[in-house]
């Protein structure tokens, strides 16, 4: 119940970056930045130790920056388009974390994942061919999983290392710096206009940074030591089946796609499903296989 709550707070992100006004680079600032205060709170409430091998630090700035681009690229792919068409992009995280991998772990390219990685295509290019006007989002929604799946790959590694709230808080903090010098540098910077931007963004901004980030990082982790990782990845991949779901339900004008959409999405999210399917067996062949040579 817990890990299926988390899911749909994932799927709820969604709906608050459609709520939320202000600019994706803005946003994602103020995410990360009260988030990480309700991180360092949690952090001494525990009494958990905050230091880390100095070698680690590079590592958590690259986790920190790559973290930050995916959800700059997530919301703005929100606002170029809609909830719906980010969300289907973001499963193409799939295809990605079957190429990226290989190269992190070097190990070789399964043939299985070479032709889930075409139907995921697939459906990518018949959501583009029904919803055209709507390129800018599907391409800023591919970007941003393809930074997901990056993250996903080197905090993997990293967590069997540090403490996740110790992790997340050091590659916040480095997204924050990071974002800073991008407002500072490319953008408006922080003027009081910055800001000013009303009380509801205000409210949907600490929903965000507590409930949708702070605890579900949190929660994960705890999660993740009574149930084996294949479920917990198995039902994160119906985030974007939540998450379309509830935007049909909250914008109903501006949410609701051409049958078409959904055919696309459908093999997306199927093919997302068969790859973790898939990967569970090949796990499990290759621990009996492991078994009988012991």
């Amino acid at each position: 119940m817990q890990l299926h709550l988390l899911v749909f707070i994932a799927g709820f992100t969604g709906i608050l970056g459609e709520l939320i006004t202000i600019s994706a680079v803005n946003l994602v600032w103020f995410r990360m930045l009260l988030a990480v205060i309700l991180m360092y709170a949690y952090a001494k409430y525990k009494k958990i130790s905050l230091i880390v091998p100095g070698q680690a630090i590079f590592q958590f700035i690259i986790a920190g920056i790559i973290i930050a681009l995916h959800w700059i690229t997530f919301f703005a792919s929100i606002k170029a388009s809609n909830i719906s068409i980010a969300l289907a992009m973001f499963s193409t995280g799939a295809f990605f974390a079957s190429l990226v991998e290989p190269i992190i772990f070097k190990r070789r390219i399964i043939g299985y994942e070479i032709l889930l990685g075409l139907a995921v295509f697939g459906g990518v290019y018949i959501i583009t061919d029904a919803a055209l006007h709507f390129i800018t989002g599907i391409l800023l929604g591919i970007v941003s999983a393809f930074f997901s799946t990056l993250f996903a790959v080197l905090n993997g590694r990293h967590v069997l290392i540090y403490n996740a709230t110790v992790l997340s808080i050091y590659e916040f903090l480095a997204g924050i710096i990071f974002i800073t010098l991008w407002i500072s540098i490319l953008d408006e910077g922080f003027s009081f206009g910055f800001f000013d931007i009303g009380l509801p963004n205000y409210l949907y901004l600490i929903i965000l940074a507590s409930v949708c980030t702070a605890y579900a990082f949190i929660s994960a982790v705890q999660v993740m030591k009574h149930l084996s990782p294949f479920t917990v990845v198995l039902s994160y991949n119906l985030e974007p089946i939540y998450g379309i779901s509830l935007a049909v339900i909250f914008f109903p004008t501006t949410e609701k796609m051409s049958f078409s959409f959904y055919v696309g999405a459908f093999i997306i999210l199927c093919t997302v499903l068969l790859n973790a399917i898939f990967k569970r067996r090949y796990r499990v062949k290759a621990n009996r296989f492991s078994d009988d040579e012991l």
